[in-house]
């Protein structure tokens, strides 16, 4: 986990790719828009509001968090749909404190081991401009809400919460992938 461009997602991937088939992947769900470049069921799987309701009523949803964006409001959620199987397989996927601390919840401390990827502002802050500015209708609106409310995401308080002791500076995908890996 990380603050919004910190380069989670390209981490992820690097880890994905430098130990492969070491984890499996869960696909969360999504009610936001697809962005250029992103696929179904690979990043996401994108869904309707009246979707995330209808599968929340039938008890599927471990955890979910609800952004109340410019945009109106947009939710993220990992879903009991048959990906999982703890006695079977590690699992690595991008999650947010709040997320985090429900995973705990349903699955058990043990089972859920946080990660956090830091960033320094002015950095993620030029990261997430390029990254907006590359969509075919940028959002800068909530790219600003999105890098404030991260600064009480991510607090101190919340991180200690989770029992997060270590930080991996991501100045370098690589070596910061390599130093993830060594650690696990």
């Amino acid at each position: 986990m990380g603050k919004s461009a910190s380069g989670k997602d390209s981490i992820y991937k690097k880890i994905l790719e430098k130990a492969p088939g070491r984890f499996k992947t869960i696909v969360s769900y999504t009610t936001r828009p697809i962005r250029s470049g992103e696929a179904e069921g690979v990043e996401y799987h994108f869904v309707s509001v009246p979707e995330f309701k209808a599968m929340d009523e039938a008890d599927k949803v471990i955890e979910y968090r609800c952004y109340h964006t410019v945009h109106g409001d947009w939710y993220y959620f990992t879903a009991n749909d048959g990906q999982i199987n703890l006695d079977r397989f590690d699992y690595l996927l991008i999650m947010t404190p709040e997320g985090c601390k429900s995973l705990k919840k349903y699955f058990g401390d043990k089972a859920v081991v946080p990660i956090y990827i830091e960033v320094e502002a002015g950095l993620r802050l030029h990261r997430a401009l390029e990254r907006e500015r590359s969509q075919q209708s940028p959002k800068y609106a909530e790219l600003c809400r999105r890098f404030l409310a991260d600064e009480e995401d991510f607090s101190e308080e919340h991180l200690a919460e989770l029992g997060i002791s270590k930080r991996y500076e991501n100045d370098a995908i690589d070596l910061t992938a390599d130093n993830i890996l060594a650690d696990m």
